[in-house]
């Protein structure tokens, strides 16, 4: 589906109004993503529990609301960028929730990696008040959501997210309809599990090349125009091997999702290999494993 511009969206031919958008979750990717929501000229209302994370947005066109009911009254789509499960039904599910407040044939969007049946059972409940709800995971991090070209997947109604996909534009490139409601989610974990591999596969990599006196950063930059080339290269390897403050950041974050895809699979009829093996050990690289005491999570990320 082409990109409408603000003023316009088409299920079908007719010209309407240009979609209002609530956006709640203005962290490290939230922000960028609101803020290329604001300079698309969608009519955005913005929440945070955090006084601070308005402030920035005190100037542009955005309204600031004072309950996620209040900014879902005045939305006919709600982005929902908040950092795991509980934050995801406390906004749309509380007193003064986004549910409280959404008209029917509103849409929500869950932009935060979280467990599938989360997004399913969401849906079920906002249905009982004609509110459709999508998936939408986004991969690429705070610089492609300031250049527009997150992924984002998605799950839900295919005429939900063809509503929605001109302001997921405004951010995405590509924006990809997986399926049915939780499929977004599932396609986000498994792009993580991998990463998380690849995470390992490239550490171990760069220890060969220290033990064998070869420049790691050297090393990394060949990579980067080799067929061994990685997204997980490209992050460690300017690093020379060194975790920094990724570790702490991304660690958490990745031992989540590693856990919900283990969950999901446990019982299929599928060999998990070596993928497994290597996003543990990335994890506990990262002083993340999994079944390990919990850590502080990235919260950054959330509102």
């Amino acid at each position: 589906m082409a990109a409408a511009s603000a003023g316009e969206f088409a299920p079908g031919a007719a010209k309407v109004r240009a979609l209002r958008v609530g956006f709640i979750g203005l962290g490290s990717q939230g922000a960028p993503m609101a803020r290329r929501i604001i300079d698309a000229g969608y009519p955005t209302t913005l929440w945070a529990r955090r006084q601070q994370s308005l402030e920035p947005y005190v100037d542009t066109t955005a309204v600031l609301a004072a309950t996620p009911a209040e900014l879902a009254r005045a939305s006919d789509l709600v982005c929902v960028c908040v950092v795991d499960d509980a934050g995801v039904e406390s906004v749309l599910t509380g007193t003064d929730g986004v549910f409280a407040g959404m008209a029917p044939g509103g849409v929500v969007a869950i932009h935060s990696t979280v467990h599938p049946d989360t997004c399913t059972k969401m849906s079920r409940i906002a249905a009982e008040s004609g509110i459709a709800v999508i998936d939408a995971p986004v991969s690429g991090g705070a610089p492609a959501a300031e250049a527009g070209t997150l992924l984002v997947m998605v799950g839900g109604d295919r005429l939900a997210v063809e509503r929605c996909e001109p302001v997921f534009r405004a951010y995405g490139d590509p924006v990809v309809h997986m399926g049915e409601v939780g499929s977004g989610e599932v396609a986000k974990l498994l792009n993580n599990v991998l990463l998380a591999a690849q995470l390992e596969a490239s550490a171990g990599i760069l220890d060969i090349a220290v033990s064998m006196g070869v420049d790691p950063r050297r090393l990394g930059e060949v990579i980067a125009r080799g067929t061994g080339a990685s997204f997980a290269m490209s992050l460690l390897g300017p690093r020379g091997g060194e975790w920094g403050e990724m570790a702490a950041t991304a660690g958490p974050l990745l031992r989540k999702d590693v856990g919900i895809l283990a969950e999901l699979v446990d019982g299929l009829a599928v060999s998990r290999g070596a993928v497994w093996d290597a996003a543990d050990e990335a994890l506990r690289r990262m002083g993340s494993p999994r079944g390990g005491s919990a850590t502080k999570a990235d919260t950054a990320r959330g509102e």
